[in-house]
């Protein structure tokens, strides 16, 4: 039997750069939410608002008399806000598990014994909920400017809003960055993603009608702070240039979404944590 040559050789295979670990979970993450079929047919459904605003489009631009359904910048903020049912959702049936579920499995520590940081572990998950989010909101709100175009056949509306393309992305970054961000801190704070759901729901529902009760007691509507949604409309309608819709200040809003963020980053830093081992 012939003996093969077992002496030292250069590793030949491709090295991965350091810092790109969050690319490998953030690619398992959105593989394995597009596999889910009901997940593909919330999609789809989320879908439906952007071909309802094609034809409303298309019907303005070749009928004069419909053109009390011309396009203007704040049929793209209503866009936006009417996507925000589904975002909801999405939030819940993306994020609840993307902790959770590995603080269930236990699978938190064996990323952490890997060469892979926290930051690197957070932003892989904050990119598979991020990517589902601008998928409905962004993606499609920035494809209605361009059906605008070709349907009017003419770049006179998008060259009067030349900054509709900016904030419709910083509009969506925005959200997408406060909603992802919270989602991620409640998921790590529990090994179940139901619950983690349903703490959300509430998260999200509480602030609301606590600013509806303040908004009713008071018979003021400069309370918007208060509602994790009222602050993300309001900061949107500053930045789509569109009358706001209660008294808050716009640093108000932008405050109260500030420290939302900075919450969400305190908890994940004191939850997404390795074991020490002492030897």
């Amino acid at each position: 039997m012939p003996i093969h040559d077992q002496s030292y050789r250069r590793y030949a295979g491709v090295r991965t750069p350091p810092g790109r670990s969050w690319t490998v979970i953030a690619s398992a993450g959105i593989k394995a939410m597009l596999a889910k079929r009901k997940f593909l047919g919330l999609l789809i459904v989320a879908w439906l608002p952007f071909v309802v605003r094609a034809v409303q489009l298309y019907l303005a631009a070749n009928f004069p008399q419909m053109s009390v359904i011309s396009p203007s910048p704040g049929t793209f903020r209503q866009f936006l806000d009417q996507q925000g049912v589904f975002t909801f959702f999405i939030t819940i049936f993306t994020g609840a598990g993307l902790i959770s579920n590995d603080l269930r499995a236990n699978a938190l520590q064996i990323y952490l014994s890997k060469p892979v940081g926290r930051l690197e572990y957070v932003a892989g998950k904050f990119t598979v909920l991020a990517f589902f989010l601008l998928l409905v909101t962004w993606l499609p709100a920035t494809l209605l400017l361009f059906v605008q175009v070709v349907f009017a056949g003419s770049v006179a509306f998008v060259a009067a809003n030349l900054y509709l393309l900016p904030a419709i992305l910083i509009a969506t970054c925005v959200e997408t960055t406060v909603v992802a961000l919270v989602m991620l801190a409640l998921s790590s704070l529990s090994k179940s993603a139901r619950f983690v759901g349903v703490m959300y729901a509430g998260v999200f529902f509480f602030t609301a009608a606590l600013h509806g009760v303040v908004q009713a007691a008071t018979r003021e509507s400069g309370f918007c702070w208060m509602s994790l949604r009222a602050s993300l409309q309001n900061v949107g309608d500053l930045i789509f240039r569109v009358p706001p819709r209660s008294d808050t200040p716009a640093w108000g809003a932008a405050l109260a979404l500030a420290a939302t963020v900075a919450a969400s980053a305190w908890i994940l830093e004191r939850r997404v944590r390795g074991v020490e081992v002492v030897t």
